[in-house]
C-alpha cells in the first residue's frame, strides 16, 4: 500500500510538474521581452541554422530563454525557413512575435550607384553603411583604388574609377565592402558584353578608352538622345587636336587635390591647375573615366553619331538640360551668347 501512494504521489508530481512547466512555457512565449539593442539589427548568415539563430537572439537580448521556443517548435511543428538578412525587432516583442519576424525574412541594406557617380561619391555611399563596419570613407577608397579586379579589361587602369556600374546593390548578412564592390564590377561586366565590345573593336575604340569618353558623357549629358550627338563631338575635337575643355573634367582635377568645395562652380584656380585632366589646357583624352557611366553612355561611347559638331552649349529655351549644338566657333558664341543673357534674366 506504501509502495502504491509512493508512485500515486510521484504521478502527481510529475503532473504538476509537468503542468508547471507547461504553464511557464505558455507564460514564456506570450510576455513581451524588452531589450537595450533594439535599433542593432540581428544579422542572419547565408545558411545559418535555427539552433543558432536562437542562442543569437538570446545572446543579443532578444529573448530571454531559448527551450520555450525549441519546445513550441518541436510540438506545433513549425520550422521556419530562416532566410539571411538583418532582423529588426520590435520593442517589446514576444518569443512568439520574433519568431512570426524571423519567418517574414530579414531586411537588406542596399547601396544605389547614380549614372555620373565617381570614386568619392561611392566611397561615401559605403561607408554610410554600417552593415559594413567601414572605418571611414578612406578605407573604401583603398578598395576602389586596386585595379586588379578589371585587369582583364583595362590593363591601363590604376584604380576601379568608370568600372563600378550604376545599379542598386543589396547588402546580404556579413557583407563585406569589397563584397560588394565586386558586384559592382561583376555587374558592369555584364553589361560590357561581348556585342558592345565588338562595335568597339570595329571602330577602333579601346575599353581604356571607350569607358573615359562614356565618363565624359555621363556627366554632359541629360537627354538619352544627345549622348551619340555629343560623343560625336568628343571623337572630333579629338580628330583636330583639339582640347576637350569639358569642365567635369576640371572636377576630376580639384578632387583629386583634395580642393574641390562641392558648390558645383569651376574656379580660375581649377582652370589653371597643372593635371592631365586639365582638359581645357591638355590635348586628348583625360588619363582615365571620370565617373562611372551607365550603358546608354557606353553604347554612345562605341557607336558616336556622324556628325561635323565641334561644340555645344545649354539651349535656353528648354528646360531639359538640351544642349544647341555647333560645327563652327561663330556659332558657337552666339548660343553662348544666349545662354549669358537668359541667365542674366533670371536674377
Amino acid at each position: 500500500m506504501n509502495l502504491f501512494r509512493a508512485l500515486i504521489n510521484m504521478m502527481l508530481l510529475a503532473i504538476l510538474a509537468a503542468g508547471g512547466f507547461a504553464a511557464w512555457v505558455y507564460h514564456e512565449l506570450r510576455t513581451p521581452v524588452q531589450y537595450a539593442a533594439k535599433d542593432q539589427p540581428l544579422v542572419v548568415a547565408k545558411g545559418e541554422r535555427l539552433d543558432q539563430v536562437l542562442s543569437d537572439l538570446k545572446a543579443q537580448g532578444v529573448i530571454n530563454h531559448t527551450l520555450p521556443m525549441r519546445v513550441y517548435l518541436k510540438l506545433s511543428r513549425r520550422q521556419p525557413l530562416v532566410q539571411a538578412g538583418n532582423y529588426y525587432f520590435a520593442d517589446p516583442a514576444s518569443p512568439l512575435q520574433v519568431l512570426d519576424k524571423l519567418q517574414q525574412g530579414g531586411q537588406f541594406d542596399r547601396i544605389t550607384v547614380i549614372e555620373g557617380w565617381n570614386r568619392w561619391d561611392i566611397a561615401d555611399a559605403l561607408a554610410r553603411l554600417p552593415a559594413l563596419k567601414l572605418k571611414d570613407k578612406n578605407a573604401a577608397l583603398k578598395m576602389i583604388n586596386d585595379a586588379r579586379y578589371i585587369a582583364d579589361l583595362d590593363p591601363k587602369a590604376d584604380s576601379l574609377e568608370g568600372y563600378l556600374f550604376p545599379d542598386t546593390y543589396f547588402v546580404v548578412a556579413n557583407s563585406t565592402a569589397r563584397d560588394v564592390i565586386l558586384d559592382m564590377v561583376n555587374r558592369f561586366k555584364q553589361v560590357w558584353d561581348e556585342k558592345l565590345q565588338e562595335v568597339a573593336r570595329r571602330n577602333g575604340i579601346s575599353t581604356h578608352d571607350a569607358v573615359t569618353i562614356a565618363s565624359i558623357i555621363e556627366t554632359e549629358a541629360k537627354l538619352k538622345s544627345e549622348r551619340p550627338i555629343i560623343a560625336s563631338v568628343i571623337i572630333n575635337r579629338l580628330r583636330h587636336n583639339m582640347p576637350l575643355g569639358v569642365d567635369s573634367t576640371l572636377v576630376y582635377a580639384s578632387k583629386m587635390a583634395g580642393t574641390w568645395k562641392n558648390d558645383g562652380k569651376v574656379y580660375q584656380s581649377d582652370i589653371d591647375r597643372s593635371s592631365p585632366y586639365n582638359t581645357r589646357k591638355n590635348i586628348g583624352l583625360p588619363p582615365g573615366p571620370v565617373g562611372c557611366p551607365g550603358l546608354s553612355s557606353l553604347e554612345a561611347a562605341v557607336s558616336p553619331a556622324r556628325t561635323d559638331y565641334l561644340y555645344y552649349v545649354r539651349n535656353p529655351d528648354r528646360y531639359d538640360g538640351a544642349h544647341s549644338f555647333y560645327a563652327d566657333e561663330k556659332g558657337f558664341a552666339a548660343g553662348v551668347q544666349a545662354l549669358r543673357a537668359w541667365e542674366q534674366k533670371q536674377h
